[in-house]
């Protein structure tokens, strides 16, 4: 979509305190549509999860808030910029990279692989951005990353390189790396489901924490209980389409859709 028609009517989606609106989006890989006409709303400190079997389109919608995955139709709104575009009367053209990049910085995104810099100790993986993106100072930068490191339990690894460290410790890691640009919006895509179970609670717990801390979170993830007890809404997507979204107690207990019924039967 470098540039097209505005398709998207502006009051699609309420502005209200959402920090995120997603209004209409539409992306396809070749002939196959991966998502069709989403619309979502993430309202300012709560935690939207992503519900839905494997090819619903959850991990795709993830990628394109932060404009990894362009779209072919629709806005996506961060904190009331326009992510990825700029808009000239009713067209609407891609950013530059360096302007994308800009807008990223504001938006954490922790993966299902770990993605550290192996040659790099813990530390210096959470350090690299704040000094090597937006220009911070090291010094403050260093102090920034060890109050990190000790928020994530892991005070007394900063020194270990990635290989000396566990999945969930490195998974923890990326997630204080993501914390270090001090973003206004944390992404989660599936980010335990390479971790061995007994690992998986304590990447869990330091999720807990940012969601009673205020931030703002979109979390890919299968983990019911984590929904039940985190989220402010839950969102079940099969098909490339949002089938049902509401409050934990409704999707998750008392689903109006037979599609959401049967996946929930299905994760038990």
């Amino acid at each position: 979509m470098t540039a097209t028609q505005a398709s998207a009517p502006q009051d699609l989606v309420p502005a209200g305190d959402a920090l995120v609106q997603i209004r209409r989006v539409r992306k396809s890989f070749g002939a196959h549509q991966v998502l069709r006409d989403i619309s979502l709303a993430v309202p300012a400190g709560t935690v939207t999860v992503l519900l839905g079997p494997s090819g619903s389109g959850k991990s795709t919608l993830l990628r394109c808030v932060n404009h990894l995955e362009t779209i072919d139709g629709g806005r996506i709104i961060v904190d009331g910029d326009l992510i990825g575009y700029r808009q000239a009367g009713n067209r609407i053209h891609e950013m530059t990279p360096r302007q994308i990049a800009k807008q990223r910085a504001n938006i954490g995104m922790v993966f299902q692989k770990f993605n550290l810099f192996p040659h790099l100790t813990a530390l210096e993986n959470i350090v690299e951005a704040p000094v090597g993106v937006a220009k911070r100072a090291r010094g403050a930068s260093r102090a920034r990353a060890l109050e990190l490191l000790d928020r994530v339990g892991l005070a007394d690894f900063a020194n270990h390189y990635p290989a000396q460290l566990s999945g969930g410790q490195q998974q923890r890691v990326a997630i204080a790396r993501a914390l270090a640009m001090d973003p206004k919006l944390m992404l989660f895509d599936e980010p335990t489901s390479a971790l061995d179970p007994e690992l998986v609670g304590d990447v869990l717990d330091v999720m807990r924490e940012l969601a009673n801390d205020g931030m703002t979170m979109i979390v890919v993830t299968h983990e019911i209980g984590f929904a039940r007890g985190v989220a402010d809404q839950v969102a079940f997507m099969d098909g490339g389409v949002v089938v049902e979204v509401g409050p934990p107690g409704e999707v998750l207990d008392n689903p109006q859709r037979q599609r959401t019924r049967n996946f929930l039967e299905s994760v038990k």
